[in-house]
């Protein structure tokens, strides 16, 4: 199994759900204000006067088979929309309850 942390605009939120509701990945976890910057390019998201977008992080696991998928769904939302900001991570899931 497969951990993916998906960072995002909150703009991209429907998008987001959209991808996993077509890759059958139901499960997650949503911490719905998270702050940040992209490492090369994009606008900060502070949630400040001078930055004031905002940034959600969905966690979800799923099985190895569906990662590449997703992973595809979501860059092609990226492409789509790169100055709103979108990141996704994949993480081994050693064990769970």
């Amino acid at each position: 199994m497969k951990a993916i942390m998906i960072s995002f605009d909150q703009a991209h939120y429907e998008n987001v759900i959209a991808v996993l509701d077509r890759s059958n990945a139901r499960g997650f976890t949503m911490v719905e204000l998270t702050q940040g910057r992209g490492t090369k390019t994009g606008e900060p998201h502070y949630g400040s006067h001078a930055w004031p977008s905002m940034c959600s992080t969905i966690i979800t696991v799923v099985d190895d088979q569906q990662v590449e998928p997703i992973l595809t769904r979501l860059h092609s939302l990226d492409e789509d929309s790169q100055m709103l900001g979108l990141r996704a991570f994949v993480w081994n899931v050693e064990q769970s309850i």
